[in-house]
């Protein structure tokens, strides 16, 4: 979605520059940075293959007798925390590896991303938020590619709320689903451009791009009886903007009782949080993937009542079709 400011206030635009001082051909505007807190922003957003700089921080403890005897506690705590900032650097470094930026500056911003088996080149865009790939969108990204097994795409009927450049609605298409990639109308030209490239001839499905306005004629455009989502996936989808209660909607409507949504969320600010416990009266919330160093959580959800399967899509064993019957939008 698009952020109600007007986009010409959002430059002048900061250069993206590496190690040697060259542009790497990416810009972003400086009030994300100043959203996305700058120093996060640009050591998630500029990786060059290098592993992000993760200042670890720990409390000093007053060592007085009664804190003695909590140390070994403490301690362990200490190291079991340690141990998971290492495994979180460890999986966002190999993440931003699959990120890589072009040789040559063009006219056009682009970034190049290795997922599924392909080399995927998504074309970006200045003046909004919603085109430009978003550390959030690599998150869901890498979790689909890695987690392919148990979350098994091929024939599944997928949405992708607020798509943007299109990558995780992409990934999903590569890995054999059944896509539909939605966001606003303006947006719609640069996301029929990237999903079109980047899957023609490569996919089981060809996905398609379709406008979405969150809360605006939903059983119109995407009806109940006939829309049926094993799948939606989110990105990065709230954030300072005054549709949260449309996006809630939303998901309410294209949610049925055996569709999984899988929502990868950067925290920036407590209407975040806010948000979160709104979600959580409506559906059962779980994470599945938490980034401390990108302040990135990766959620899968479902409606109240219905976590309870082992199966990825919520369905009982024998619930599932055996003949593939799901079909296609």
């Amino acid at each position: 979605m698009l952020a109600t400011c007007d986009p010409r206030s959002e430059l002048p635009c900061l250069a993206l520059r590496g190690a040697n001082g060259q542009e790497k051909g990416d810009v972003i505007s400086t009030a994300k940075c100043q959203e996305l807190e700058s120093i996060d922003c640009l050591s998630t957003f500029l990786q060059t293959g290098r592993k992000a700089c993760v200042s670890l921080w720990w409390h000093s403890m007053d060592l007085t007798s009664s804190h003695l005897n909590n140390l070994p506690n403490e301690l362990t705590r200490k190291i079991e925390g340690q141990e998971g900032e290492k495994e979180d650097e460890q999986i966002v470094a190999d993440i931003m590896r699959r990120r890589f930026f072009p040789a040559v500056l063009t006219h056009k911003a682009w970034e190049g991303f290795h997922f599924a088996g392909h080399e995927i080149k998504i074309t970006e865009a200045t003046d909004s938020y919603g085109a430009v790939v978003w550390p959030s969108a690599l998150v869901l990204c890498y979790f689909l590619e890695t987690n392919s097994k148990q979350y098994n795409l091929v024939d599944k009927n997928v949405i992708e709320i607020g798509a943007g450049t299109g990558l995780v609605s992409i990934v999903a298409s590569l890995l054999g689903a059944c896509v539909t990639a939605t966001d606003l109308p303006e947006l719609l030209g640069n996301l029929q451009h990237n999903v079109l490239q980047n899957t023609k001839l490569k996919c089981k499905h060809q996905p398609c791009a379709k406008e979405l306005s969150w809360g605006v004629d939903l059983e119109k455009n995407f009806p109940r009886s006939s829309c049926h989502f094993d799948y939606i996936m989110a990105a990065d989808v709230v954030y300072h903007h005054p549709f949260l209660d449309e996006l809630l909607l939303t998901f309410d409507h294209l949610c049925q009782n055996d569709t999984v949504i899988l929502w990868a969320m950067k925290f920036r600010l407590e209407k975040e949080n806010q948000f979160v416990d709104r979600f959580q009266t409506l559906f059962d919330l779980e994470i599945i993937f938490d980034f401390p160093s990108l302040n990135i959580t990766l959620y899968k959800a479902m409606r109240k009542g219905r976590m309870q399967s082992d199966t990825p899509n919520g369905l009982s064993e024998e619930e599932i079709p055996k003949d593939g019957s799901f079909s296609c939008l």
